[in-house]
């Protein structure tokens, strides 16, 4: 079984795009939420401890970061065992 992942973003982000092209070249599945406003917004500014950039992503309901965070974790060698816990 893989990670449970969860990337908050906005249309037309291009740091969302770079985020989701990572993730998507390593055959993860995610579940992306559009984090424009509403309640969806709120819920990433409460999980997230009020960051209000995009991406905010979640793996295994542990706050990642954004896509700078994904990238360096990525670089260290740390985010594939990340996805790999169940």
């Amino acid at each position: 079984m893989s990670a449970s992942v969860e990337i908050f973003t906005k249309f037309a982000c291009p740091f969302c795009y770079r985020a989701k092209a990572l993730l998507d070249s390593k055959g993860v599945a995610y579940k992306e939420l559009d984090a424009s406003g509403g309640p969806v917004r709120d819920d990433m500014l409460a999980r997230s401890n009020g960051r209000t950039t995009v991406p905010q992503i979640f793996i295994n309901g542990h706050h990642v970061g954004g896509c700078d965070d994904l990238m360096a974790l990525e670089a260290a060698g740390r985010l594939d065992p990340l996805l790999a816990e169940i």
